[in-house]
């Protein structure tokens, strides 16, 4: 009995294994392409675009943006660091280069949990290697996807519409907050 339960113990162990290795994520995937040079491509860590040639263009537009400190004390409040954030960016494209540096400063300024980011960089097609684009719709970059338990809450596509993340991010948070009021008084 014993020696069978050691079997099933070690085929089990054997099979969560093998599901994880099947699962792995390629990250900092770096492409050369003939029109664009060097190009990131799929899941990204952050200190990616501080290493050359990204960071001719994050470092300076990082380093300059001024938050609005009145947005991300408002966002602390509402405790966007419970939320996940989806990032699908273009290196090649100019909007990416304008506020993915900043959406990275303002994150920095929440102490945003590294873990809770997604960061996924797509060729001029708007295609990653994984086709996540494909399960989030993604038509333009960059787009900024907040999501709570794993469903979509709302997004920022290319530009802010108020033109600063953080102040988009609070109307985004404050759609939520009503979905929530109306689920409570619709029961």
């Amino acid at each position: 009995m014993k020696k069978i339960t050691n079997i099933i113990a070690v085929s089990a162990l054997l099979l969560v294994n093998q599901q994880l290795s099947a699962q792995k994520v390629v990250v900092n995937r770096e492409v050369e392409t003939t029109n664009d040079g060097k190009m990131l491509l799929g899941t990204q860590t952050k200190d990616q675009f501080t290493k050359a040639p990204y960071a001719d263009w994050y470092v300076k537009e990082h380093d300059e943006y001024a938050i609005d400190q009145k947005a991300v004390d408002q966002l602390k409040k509402d405790k966007i660091n419970s939320y996940n954030l989806i990032v699908f960016m273009g290196t090649w494209c100019e909007d990416s280069h304008r506020d993915f540096p900043r959406l990275m400063k303002i994150l920095e300024e929440l102490k945003y949990p590294e873990n809770k980011l997604t960061i996924i960089a797509v060729n001029r097609k708007k295609e990653s290697p994984s086709g996540e684009e494909g399960l989030y719709n993604i038509q333009k970059v960059p787009t900024i996807i907040v999501q709570k338990y794993g469903k979509e809450i709302g997004r920022i596509i290319e530009m802010p519409t108020t033109g600063y993340i953080e102040r988009d991010l609070i109307e985004i948070l404050k759609k939520d907050d009503q979905s929530v009021i109306k689920e409570i008084f619709s029961k």
